[in-house]
């Protein structure tokens, strides 16, 4: 007679169970004795959980539970908040060492050394496997999975306590992983977006970034973070989304695309010459546009007024009123007007029209 077959979650339920109970017996807390029948209904379910067939096969899930994972940050969270808690209460009972002894010898005061010994004694062998838990959270979170915020913050602070104040260990990985992550996610993207679907998927991704920051992240990694973002998003594929960007940026002002060119000018506006190329593409476009109101060598004076307010309008708002686009405005209309048309510059020809109009 075959075995009943149970999925993962239900087998880890059940063997959870029993790892609660072999916990609060260890612990000294009020719980029957472990016998040979609960023996062998632990042994049975984990027999139970691993063997399900060729499409069915929980051993290696088992053996690397991601619940696990997540228990072993609740596990160091909860001991840390023990340990804080006996710290403080030998920390008054031993406070008249604190006062005279250790004051005038100038001695690690008892705090210190709670801090110490859990560093040595837990912290150090966990940091490593709680870092990689930690970290893996935040890439499930990136796909779109549904984490513990709280329980991330718990452990990141753990982290900034036994760093007094800094998580450089810490820190050091996620940046990295951080940067790879968003590496690869760019590198499908400029290959498959255009420049404007790019734009939104990382505004999306700045703004996502920024969010988990605030939960969860302390305030020493956090700008760096979202900077580490902004660099493998914005600033390493630059040539590439530039190349896009020339033509597709006239294209969005030939269609009048403002959103589109406000966002590609919020996010470049904090990259290092990010606008450079945003703002020559804007002085092209107008000069085309101004060449085209021509009409037999006479310039219609107030399409060209209108003309400017028009751009005027996108340098105040689409691009956040950046000095950049002011200038690109202004040496286009400048260029205009130094064109020479049928021998005559184009501002005399403006002066002439201005004067024939009674």
């Amino acid at each position: 007679m075959g075995h009943k077959e149970i999925d993962m979650d239900e087998g880890w339920d059940i063997i959870q169970k029993w790892i609660t109970k072999l916990k609060r017996i260890s612990e000294g807390l009020p719980e029957p004795p472990f016998n040979v029948d609960d023996y062998v209904m632990l042994y049975s379910s984990v027999y139970s959980t691993c063997i399900q067939g060729p499409h069915h096969e929980y051993s290696a899930q088992l053996y690397n539970n991601e619940k696990h994972d997540e228990h072993l940050l609740r596990e160091l969270v909860k001991r840390f908040a023990n340990h804080k808690v006996m710290v403080k209460w030998l920390a008054l009972c031993f406070n008249y060492l604190e006062r005279y002894y250790i004051r005038q010898r100038a001695l690690p005061t008892i705090s210190e050394i709670g801090l110490t010994c859990f560093r040595d004694l837990v912290f150090d062998a966990l940091k490593h496997k709680a870092k990689d838990v930690v970290i893996a959270l935040i890439d499930r979170e990136r796909e779109g999975e549904e984490i513990d915020r709280a329980l991330l913050k718990n452990v990141l602070d753990i982290f900034v306590e036994i760093g007094q104040g800094k998580m450089d260990y810490f820190e050091e990985h996620i940046l990295r992983d951080t940067g790879n992550y968003y590496s690869c996610k760019a590198s499908n993207w400029i290959l498959s977006d255009s420049c404007p679907d790019y734009m939104i998927k990382a505004e999306e991704c700045l703004e996502k970034e920024r969010d988990r920051v605030s939960h969860y992240m302390h305030s020493s990694s956090a700008q760096k973070l979202v900077e580490k973002v902004e660099h493998e998003l914005l600033v390493v594929n630059a040539i590439q989304l530039f190349e896009k960007e020339q033509a597709e940026c006239r294209a969005l002002l030939k269609e009048d695309r403002v959103d589109d060119l406000s966002r590609m000018c919020r996010l470049y506006h904090r990259i290092p010459n990010g606008l450079e190329q945003v703002a020559s593409a804007f002085k092209q476009h107008v000069i085309v546009e101004c060449t085209l109101l021509q009409l037999q060598q006479q310039i219609l004076i107030r399409e060209l007024i209108e003309l400017h307010n028009q751009y005027m309008e996108y340098v105040s708002n689409g691009f956040i009123n950046h000095e950049l686009f002011h200038k690109a405005l202004k040496e286009a209309f400048e260029n205009f007007y130094n064109e020479t048309v049928g021998g005559t510059l184009s501002s005399e020809l403006m002066a002439t029209f201005s004067d024939n109009i009674k």
